[in-house]
């Protein structure tokens, strides 16, 4: 079983950095793919970010392409998101999970807004 447990997130100005970071616990994280989610209020949620096991293979979404990267480092059981040149529309919950994601591995997510 993996525990996932979101960190980093909070208020930052639009043009701003932050970076997530989404620490597991149990199981065999450093063989799994990975993937950061987001949801914002009223909306569903949604990948924007993806990485293989060995960090060979990445995938954005059009929205973050270009602003956002992934990485992991699986020594620590640990996968990031550095958010640069954040925008409003990047205010949402952000999640981590595996690919495909895994119903009882959600966490509780980790807030960001962004103001303008």
């Amino acid at each position: 079983q993996v525990q996932l447990v979101e960190s980093g997130g909070g208020l930052v100005q639009a043009g701003g950095s932050l970076r997530l970071a989404c620490t597991a616990s149990g199981g065999i994280f450093h063989s799994l793919p990975m993937a950061w989610f987001r949801q914002a209020p009223d909306q569903e949620r949604e990948s924007v970010a993806a990485i293989s096991w060995n960090s060979e293979n990445l995938y954005y979404s059009d929205s973050v392409k270009g602003r956002f990267s992934i990485s992991r480092d699986n020594a620590k059981n640990t996968v990031y998101l550095q958010m640069n040149n954040v925008k409003p529309e990047d205010t949402a919950v952000y999640y981590c999970n595996a690919v495909p994601p895994k119903y009882d591995y959600w966490g509780q997510g980790t807030q960001v807004t962004v103001s303008s």
